[in-house]
């Protein structure tokens, strides 16, 4: 019997949420399968280190804890980085996988690719090609890095698949759709028999926004930080805000200056998360994945940055960009507000059939 040794490297939520997706399928290939096994080895790198970005995830996913956690912590990204460069490179060196794996554009993703480059070890990258075309974005570095350190090249769109085309990456490249969706498939049927925050929060479903606000351009950014908060206290709804730490630490003392209407929380659990986006009238968020959930539940976004690196949802008019512009904000809040009750979105195939987990599973044991 053949055997396939993966070590799969994660350090933030997003990329909890999609690593469960590939152990679930992980588990049901090995159960079908007599000729080949795979044997997954999941690394956290500590880059998400408390317990409700990181343990909890674990737990309500109903994935394996990490067989190794690399406890490394936050801190600035070269120091960051360079220590998962040192811990990931031994545990490597150790288990003498077939196979990194790797999702989406973390300073995780980066480390892991950098290590597996230099002991030759192959790179599978899930979530390749996407790209934003902005280079002051860690992410967009991160990303750029570990594809062209990547043998496969696991793109969640057509759009992804072009990306890499103009850089002169064609070797390696699928196009396998998103496997958040897997998740999300999966998770949404998980969160409405568990999930209470609707009631905790004495929220109405489609009486609420509900926003989230992490990117380094908008937290590290003082005035752009401002002109957000500025037009969140000029919307007569109530806003929940799960708080990132990055956030909070930001708005320091202006926190208790908030706006009435804006009900801040501490960091919610992904399946409390999917029940706050499926029960809001409308999201405004400057993540990648929440930009897709709000799609997948059916609900209205407005990204709270300059570009997206998800074209297609602008492109189907569910999605709005309007930077951190308070006047932008407030009419892209009244422009959804025009059609409420009439939106719709109405093509849930953008990312793919919810199988991209099974795919990649069949191209990595077609390429070993």
């Amino acid at each position: 019997m053949r055997v396939i040794k993966i070590v799969t490297v994660v350090g933030a939520r997003p990329q909890f949420v999609k690593a469960a997706a590939l152990s679930r399928a992980i588990d049901n290939f090995n159960s079908k399968s007599n000729d080949v096994k795979i044997n997954e080895s999941i690394v956290h790198t500590g880059q998400h280190y408390d317990d409700n970005m990181s343990k909890i995830f674990f737990e309500q996913l109903k994935i394996p804890h990490p067989e190794i956690n690399l406890e490394v912590g936050s801190g600035l990204h070269g120091k960051q980085t360079a220590l998962m460069l040192e811990k990931l490179e031994e545990v490597v060196i150790d288990k003498k996988p077939d196979w990194i794996l790797v999702y989406g554009d973390t300073n995780s993703t980066l480390a892991a690719a950098i290590v597996a480059s230099k002991l030759h070890i192959p790179v599978a990258h899930v979530e390749a090609g996407l790209r934003s075309f902005n280079r002051k974005m860690p992410e967009e570095v991160n990303r750029v890095v570990a594809d062209h350190l990547s043998k496969l090249l696991l793109c969640p769109t057509d759009t992804a698949v072009n990306n890499l085309s103009n850089e002169g990456i064609t070797d390696g490249v699928h196009q396998v759709g998103d496997v958040m969706y897997d998740s999300v498939l999966f998770n949404f049927k998980l969160a409405a028999g568990s999930s209470t925050i609707i009631e905790e929060l004495e929220l109405e479903s489609k009486q609420y926004y509900l926003s989230t606000i992490h990117r380094a351009e908008n937290t590290d950014d003082p005035q752009r930080l401002k002109n957000i908060v500025d037009a969140f206290s000029q919307i007569e709804k109530t806003i929940v805000l799960p708080l990132h730490p990055r956030t909070r630490k930001t708005l320091g003392d202006s926190l208790e200056k908030l706006a009435s209407n804006v009900l801040i929380t501490e960091p919610v659990s992904y399946l409390d998360m999917l029940m706050l986006e499926k029960n809001a009238s409308l999201i405004l968020t400057d993540s990648g994945g929440v930009q897709k959930e709000a799609y997948w539940a059916g609900v209205p976004c407005i990204t709270l940055r300059d570009e997206t690196e998800w074209v297609e949802l602008v492109d189907a008019g569910v999605n709005q960009i309007v930077g951190a512009d308070a006047v932008a904000i407030l009419n892209a809040v009244k422009k959804t507000e025009q059609v409420a009750g009439k939106f719709k979105s109405n093509n849930a195939q953008l990312y793919g059939d919810g199988s991209t987990a099974d795919k990649i599973l069949e191209i990595i044991c077609g390429v070993v």
